[in-house]
């Protein structure tokens, strides 16, 4: 089209280069047998896939422990190579929960926690230039945060419209529990009836480190912070993925 058009120089705002990391002593790489206490590091493969987009270059820093003075040295370098740096873990409030600390030392904290279900703890902040996204440990928060929080956000920073996800109702056709607070986004399983109309059920149990129950979901039922839960046949909003 440029070409047609006879145009030789135009100016484009170039790839941002994206790290990511995750955090904990429990975690373990995948083929190591685990012992007591110890997890797999399925957030570092999943936000992999997630930044595959010709926007970004993504960068694997692989597993920092829990250690502040590590974390501090690690984001505090990175900052310097990287336009965006995402984390997972340790931006709860347990003993071994340091991102929110560390980011205050060598940066700032915009916000720390958001009233969403799944991903309550999430951090945001910049250190110098450099955007930091500090999402939760559990697996379905760190999918669901970065679809909802991080997506937009770094679509913005590339200079494109941010999109909106694609909404419209279904009938649930089980009860739905919910306490009221936060906007929620419970995983269903989304089907269409012969007449047209669509019809959801949640995809199994709703825990944020139950992944297997989200890899059988093919949506999000969003349900909003003043709700207090769905009786069967009632309309919900659904959000495909």
């Amino acid at each position: 089209l440029l070409a047609a058009v006879g145009l030789c120089d135009v100016s484009v705002i170039r790839r941002l280069k994206v790290a990511f990391f995750s955090t904990g002593d429990e975690l373990m790489a995948i083929g190591q047998p685990l012992a007591s206490g110890q997890l797999y590091d399925s957030n570092r493969y999943t936000l992999h896939a997630l930044l595959q987009d010709a926007c970004f270059y993504s960068t694997d820093l692989g597993v920092i422990g829990d250690n502040p003075e590590l974390l501090e040295n690690l984001l505090t370098h990175s900052a310097e190579q990287y336009d965006v740096i995402i984390s997972t873990g340790g931006a709860s409030v347990g003993d071994a929960d340091h991102i929110q600390q560390v980011l205050t030392r060598c940066g700032e904290v915009n916000f720390w926690k958001i009233a969403i279900k799944p991903g309550k703890p999430l951090a945001f902040g910049k250190i110098g230039a450099c955007y930091f996204f500090g999402l939760p440990g559990n697996p379905v928060a760190v999918i669901a945060t970065f679809q909802q929080v991080v997506t937009p956000a770094l679509q913005q920073l590339c200079g494109r419209q941010p999109t909106r996800p694609w909404r419209f109702n279904a009938t649930s056709l089980h009860s739905l529990k919910k306490t009221a607070g936060r906007l929620e986004f419970q995983r269903g399983i989304l089907s269409q009836t012969d007449n047209g109309d669509f019809e959801v059920r949640p995809a199994g149990a709703q825990g944020s480190h139950l992944l297997g129950a989200f890899s059988q979901a093919n949506c999000y039922i969003v349900l909003s912070a003043d709700c207090h839960g769905i009786t069967a046949g009632e309309q919900v909003t659904v959000e495909p993925f």
